[in-house]
């Protein structure tokens, strides 16, 4: 998240190299190239070769939502997988799951997790 917020600052300025990023968000450099990297793939970043490049957002920061990263990263925003969108298995000590009331509030709080998570876009961390 700071790679992609120091990123959103310098939207529209080129592409950020990575050591900058990594020395200015006090994140080690090899970490950082890893994530950067799966962030390219995922469509996320750009990146341009050469001694002015680096990495930049392929998107306007309030065209990415934070659901989009960690969705990516995390993978399920449910904490109990029979709530899940994305992940869905039935859960093994239920009985009906229909009727469960464990369920009803775990899927109230993916729910709302969801909800802010995907109203906040990198613009609103900068």
């Amino acid at each position: 998240m700071l790679a992609l917020v120091r990123l959103a600052k310098e939207y529209g300025n080129g592409a950020v190299m990575i050591g900058t990023i990594a020395r200015s968000e006090n994140i080690p450099q090899r970490f950082l190239e890893n994530i950067l990297l799966e962030l390219k793939h995922m469509g996320v970043l750009g990146s341009k070769l050469g001694k002015s490049g680096g990495y930049y957002l392929l998107k306007r920061p309030e065209d990415i939502p934070l659901s989009e990263i960690i969705r990516h990263f995390e993978g399920t925003i449910a904490m109990l997988l029979c709530v899940s969108e994305k992940a869905y298995q039935p859960c093994e000590f239920c009985k009906d799951e229909a009727a469960c009331k464990i369920r009803v509030v775990f899927k109230e709080i993916r729910d709302d997790t969801y909800e802010k998570l995907h109203n906040v876009s990198l613009r609103s961390l900068i």
